[in-house]
């Protein structure tokens, strides 16, 4: 049986367009657990300026940003909002 972390890797997607950003944040801590949220809701992400970050040395000075598909982002949303994770958001445009 695979971990719940590798079950959410696996539903991470390379870039695509049409995708949004859904939020930005120097904090791994928060990536991990959106990575967990949004994979247990099977909504697919990708974790975008993962290698700059790690290469500046953790100085929080390259934020992560996670992007979802297009016409996944309102759904993405509502789970981070009903997690208590809202004020992370990404503004709407």
């Amino acid at each position: 049986m695979l971990s719940r972390r590798r079950r959410a890797s696996q539903r991470a997607i390379c870039y695509q367009p049409g995708m949004e950003e859904l939020m930005r944040t120097i904090d791994p801590v928060l990536v991990t657990a959106i990575e967990a949220l949004l994979g247990e809701a099977g909504i697919p992400l990708l974790v975008a300026d993962q290698n700059i970050a790690t290469v500046e040395g953790s100085i929080g000075a390259f934020p992560r940003r996670i992007l979802v598909p297009s016409e996944q982002l309102d759904a993405a949303r509502r789970l981070v909002i009903a997690a208590g994770l809202g004020h992370e958001l990404t503004s709407p445009r």
